[in-house]
Parts: C-alpha cells; sequence; structure tokens
C-alpha cells in the first residue's frame, strides 16, 4: 500500500496508520497546531485517487468536503492513495532570516566587565618534559605547572585524561590549557588561538536563535534563525508536553531541537572557517519547557499540580552530553528557570532591559503562545505566565498563519463603506492574516462599528463585507479566486480570548504587589510578535494598559540578547542567577482572582471602559 503525493514523492504505507503519521515519519511534514487530534484543521490534503477511511472532518467546510479535502490526521488509507498537499498546508522550516547585530549590548557590555570574562579561560603552561630523573606522571607534571601559576584547585574529568598524554606530547610540553570558570579542565592544544568562539542560542516554543560569537572580542560573527521542528508535534508546550509523556516522544522532542541548532551551526561554521574545536562554551536560553526538553528532561511535573520543574538552576553540563556539535567538552550554561511557564528566557530579558537595575517600577511583558509577565524594580521583582494560545501564530483562527509571505499584516477599514485595505508580507496575493493583522482587523471592526464590545459583527450594516459562513458570521478581508480570506467571530472569540489572558495576568501581578497601572513608568515589550504590534490598536482591543505611547518600548528578541551577555560575562551570568532568585512566581492557574480579571476583559477594551479613556469615544456603538 502507497501514498503518493502530486508531484512529490511516493511513500510505503501502513495498514490502520494516519496520512499525517505516515508523511512525518517519512520526513514530510504538515502543519498541524493541535498536533495530529483532528482539532485545528490546518492539516488538509487533497484525495485525488483512492479509497480512505476519514475518521472526521473536524473543521472542514462544506465546499472543502465535496472537493475531496480531508484531515491528514484522521484519514486511514485502505489502499493505494494519491493526494495533494496544499501550500498553506506544508510546515517549512529551516528558513532563515537577517537578525540585528549586537553591537549595542557590547557596548553596555564593555561599560560594566571591560575584560570580558566568558565561561571558558585559556592559560600557558611550560610543563618540564619527563625524563628518566623525573618520573612524575603527566597528570602531576601539568598540575606542578599550574602551582606555578597560583592555580591549586583545577579539576580534571575522564575525558580530560584520556586525551591529555597525546597533547602533551603533541605540543613538546609547552601547552594551551582551557578551563571553565568554576577550574575544570576542558581541553590542551599547542598554541593559545587568538580567537576563542562561543554560542548562544534561544529555544523559542516557535523559533530558535543562534548566536556565533567571538569570545575574545565579543563580537557577533554570525546568526541565524529557523521554525523550531517541535512544531511538528504541536504548537503549544502543553501539547508537546503530552506528546512526550503520554506518546513516548519526548526522544523525538529532543532530537528536533537539538537537531535545529546543530543545522544553524553547521553553515556558520563553514562560512566563516571555524575550526569546531574552537568553538568552546554555550549558553541556552528557553522557557522551562524548552530547556528541559533540550536537555531530554521528562516534562510531566511541568504539567500537574503542584506544577513542579525537574530543575530550576542547572549545572553546567557538557556539549557531548548535549549532543552539540562543538567542542564536546564545551561547558554549556542554561539560564535559570523561575517556575513552571516563567523559564530562563524571561530572567534573559529582564537582564537585557536592565529594569532590575534601575529604582523605577517597570513592566516586562514577552507575547507569545505564552504570555509570560514581571514587574518590579531593583528592590523587588514579581512574575506570571499566563496561556494566551497560539492564535496569533495562527493556530485557532481560519485562515490564520504566522507573519510569512502572504500573511495580512496590517489592515485598514473604511468607516462608511467598510471595504478593508490590507498590507501583506511581502506584497504579494494575500494567503491568510497573522497576529497583528488580526488586532489591527479587529480594532477597526470595532472602531467602525461593525462588531460590538463582545466581538460580535453586526448584520444590520448594509454591506456584502459580512456573510453568514459555515461556521457563522464573518468579514470578508480579501477576496479572492481561489478562496476568500475570512475573519470569523469564532476568530474574533480566540483573539479576545488572548488578550484577555494577557490583560488578566498584568491587572492580578500589580494587584498582588498593591500597586496600580499609574505607577508604571516603563512597559517592555520582548518577543518577535512585538516587532510588528501596532501599541494604538492593541490599546483598543484591551490587549495593552492604555497608558502613554512614550511608556512603551519595543526590545525584540531579549532572550537571546541575555544568553549572549551571558556568554562573554562572568557578572552577567552573576546577576541573571540573581534576578532568578528574587523574581517570586505566581501560578495563576490557581489564582482566585484571575479568573475574575480574566472574565473582565473578554469585552472590547474591557467591561470597564474607564480603564480605556483613550478609547472611549472613539468607536460608534
Amino acid at each position: 500500500m502507497e501514498i503518493r503525493i502530486l508531484n512529490g514523492k511516493t511513500i510505503a504505507a501502513e495498514a490502520g496508520k494516519s496520512i499525517y503519521k505516515t508523511l512525518k515519519d517519512n520526513g514530510v511534514y504538515l502543519v498541524s497546531s493541535c498536533g495530529g487530534k483532528g482539532v485545528c484543521g490546518k492539516c488538509r490534503v487533497k484525495l485525488i485517487e483512492g479509497s480512505a477511511r476519514i475518521e472526521s472532518t473536524g473543521k472542514l467546510l462544506k465546499k472543502e468536503i465535496e472537493e475531496k479535502f480531508a484531515l491528514a490526521c484522521k484519514t486511514i488509507p485502505e489502499g493505494d492513495v494519491l493526494i495533494e498537499v496544499p501550500e498553506e498546508s506544508k510546515l517549512i522550516i529551516g528558513d532563515k532570516i537577517a537578525l540585528s547585530k549586537t553591537k549595542d549590548l557590547l557596548e553596555y557590555l564593555r561599560a560594566i566587565d571591560p575584560a570580558l570574562t566568558p565561561t571558558v579561560r585559556k592559560i600557558v603552561l611550560k610543563l618540564t618534559p619527563p625524563s628518566i630523573q623525573d618520573n612524575t606522571g603527566d597528570l602531576e607534571r601539568l598540575k606542578r605547572a599550574l602551582g606555578e601559576k597560583g592555580i591549586h584547585d583545577m579539576v580534571f574529568s575522564h575525558a580530560f585524561i584520556l586525551a591529555m598524554p597525546k597533547a602533551l606530547r603533541g605540543a613538546a610540553w609547552d601547552v594551551c590549557l582551557s578551563y571553565t570558570e568554576k577550574h575544570e579542565a576542558i581541553g590542551l592544544s599547542a598554541v593559545c588561538k587568538a580567537h576563542h568562539y562561543g554560542v548562544a542560542v534561544d529555544i523559542g516554543t516557535t523559533t530558535v536563535v543562534v548566536y556565533v560569537v567571538n569570545c575574545a572580542d565579543g563580537t557577533l560573527v554570525d546568526a541565524g534563525m529557523t521554525y523550531n521542528s517541535q512544531m511538528r508535534y504541536g504548537d503549544d508546550v502543553i501539547t508537546r508536553i503530552v506528546y512526550a509523556t503520554e506518546g513516548g516522544g519526548l526522544q523525538d522532542l529532543r532530537n528536533a531541537i537539538v537537531n535545529d541548532v546543530n543545522d544553524l551551526l553547521a553553515p556558520i561554521i563553514e562560512k566563516n572557517g571555524i575550526d569546531v574545536e574552537d568553538i568552546d562554551s554555550a549558553v541556552i536560553s528557553g522557557n522551562t519547557t524548552m530547556t528541559q526538553l533540550f536537555w531530554g528532561l521528562d516534562p510531566a511535573s511541568i504539567r500537574e499540580e503542584p506544577y513542579i520543574p525537574t530543575v530550576n538552576n542547572y549545572p553546567v553540563w557538557r556539549a557531548g552530553t548535549a549532543r552539540l556539535k562543538i567542542n564536546s567538552q564545551a561547558p554549556v550554561y542554561t539560564m535559570s528557570n523561575v517556575g513552571s511557564y516563567v523559564g530562563g528566557d524571561i530572567v534573559a530579558g529582564v537582564l537585557a532591559s536592565k529594569m532590575y537595575k534601575n529604582p523605577e517600577v517597570a513592566l516586562f511583558m514577552d507575547i507569545g503562545t505564552n504570555g509570560e509577565i514581571a514587574v518590579g524594580n531593583n528592590d523587588w521583582m514579581m512574575t506570571a505566565a499566563c496561556s494566551m494560545g497560539p492564535c496569533f501564530e495562527g493556530s485557532g483562527i481560519r485562515h490564520g498563519m504566522r507573519a510569512t509571505e502572504g500573511a495580512v499584516e496590517s489592515v485598514k477599514i473604511d468607516l462608511s463603506s467598510f471595504e478593508p485595505s490590507l498590507g501583506v508580507v511581502g506584497n504579494t496575493t494575500p494567503s491568510g492574516i497573522c497576529g497583528s493583522g488580526m488586532i489591527d482587523a479587529i480594532s477597526e471592526l470595532f472602531l467602525s462599528g461593525a462588531i460590538d464590545q463582545k466581538g460580535k459583527l453586526r448584520r444590520d450594516l448594509g454591506t456584502d463585507r459580512i456573510r453568514t459562513g459555515e461556521e457563522g458570521p464573518e468579514f470578508v478581508l480579501y477576496r479572492g479566486e481561489r478562496k476568500d480570506i475570512v475573519l470569523t467571530e469564532v476568530d474574533i472569540e480566540n483573539v479576545i480570548r488572548a488578550k484577555a489572558a494577557l490583560y488578566a495576568g498584568v491587572s492580578v501581578l500589580l494587584k498582588e504587589v498593591g500597586l496600580s497601572l499609574d505607577i508604571v513608568e516603563r512597559i517592555y515589550i520582548a518577543g518577535g510578535f512585538g516587532n510588528y504590534l501596532n501599541v494604538d490598536k492593541a490599546i483598543m482591543i484591551g490587549m495593552l494598559p492604555d497608558l502613554p505611547k512614550e511608556k512603551f518600548a519595543f526590545i525584540g528578541n531579549t532572550s537571546i540578547a541575555g544568553a549572549y551577555l551571558c556568554l562573554l560575562s562572568g557578572q552577567m551570568r552573576r546577576e541573571a542567577e540573581e534576578i532568578a532568585s528574587k523574581m517570586t512566581y505566581m501560578e495563576l492557574s490557581v489564582s482566585r482572582g484571575f479568573m475574575d480579571e480574566y472574565m473582565s476583559a473578554l469585552f472590547l477594551p474591557h467591561t470597564d471602559i474607564g480603564l480605556f479613556p483613550s478609547v472611549k469615544g472613539l468607536y460608534k456603538k
């Protein structure tokens, strides 16, 4: 039995296995936000020939079913089949994008740690060659030379000792010893090279970013970014935890992320002519689940009350243990976690924002699948996380997609005719709508009076842009030859739930410390999504608090920025650990006040319009 893909490969099919699973097992990946449970409706394929058992049609429209579309995860071939995989169903990973350089970070680092203190240091040692008269062992000879330099507490691993005799003799007893800040020997070479390198890694739920840095002068050598291949198993951390624990897929998830990092490193190493052995340190930053999966740790307890991670403060393990394709003895420093859903990426973000140094009260928000929040100053800090869901990444939205080519990223709606003007990534034909486009569209619909405070579309406006689809009322953003791009009431409801979770999280956190929004002097918005966010539109729908625009600062990917700082500076590593230790973590899932705040925020912009004075009077009632 075979599955033939139109204009593609032919794959042997196993009886009883879904098309989705068969394709995935053979390296053909489909978009599947729900991890193949038939809920999201994204893994659509068209059955051209052959018969199959369709267990569920999920969110497929009647027209799509008539055109022989099926959900790959709920379709079991009963013989040879020929299928077509639409472009929007293909999960494309490996795309790289240009990243901003680190000049400002390096200048900041030089101001506080001029010498640069990466995790690996080097020292030149001149050993007395052995002789019949001096039959001291190799290790004792090395220790003697170190003692002459005032170092008496060096630790030597078994792996180091195995390589030591050949290295000492190959260097004619004049060697360069590499060792960690904790005085653990990691390598010997004939000369101390002018350049040695480190790797900073941000493991996001959606994307993975790698910096290769010259640790001698702090300059960024090169950078790469790709989608996190764990998306093959689900878009959000809960889906992946379920796959790891109930689906037996822990090693699949670990392999996916380690391969992503190595696949980003390989071309950078080749392009820049770097010797793999010269990459002798690494820093990993990510949320609690991502870092546990990277190290192959069972994440089950993160999901179960009382929501405890296996590790908060990671030992400094070796690159060989991490399976990174750099110097196998390179120490890998992992940013400390704070709680089950606030991880090292937030610690790195607070470090990079510098909010922990200032007396002013600041609010830090990392907007993504999880909304992670920190509030505080140089004296105290509290943090929490709220599940926003992956709607801003396109999941759970009828025509949702990530901010890639073809995504509607901005929307303007004429207040009288209701005709939309669209901004599309790549200035091409629209194929879906991304998170920033959704926020724009909803705020514009609200402003024009096309939707009410509950997000319900009005039917009495005399425009054919509002119609009834198979999922109920919808607004047509774009009319295309092959398909229309719409925003349904269900989509709007999903976005409102996401923005309500974020706003409620902020409200509860501030109330917990007895503060009001007006005392907040600065709001730092981190994460890639923030790069596209229109503050005015986000305030209009009640996603962000109604504060003066000058208080908001978009600071980009602070997770990789914090990892970069920690890669180069012992001072930054100590400050990151201090940040993590002083953060008080609040578990919102058991907070009595959170649900009340959440329910109040399930309106545009809020049930209490007094909280949004700049919005009051702007929209048509």
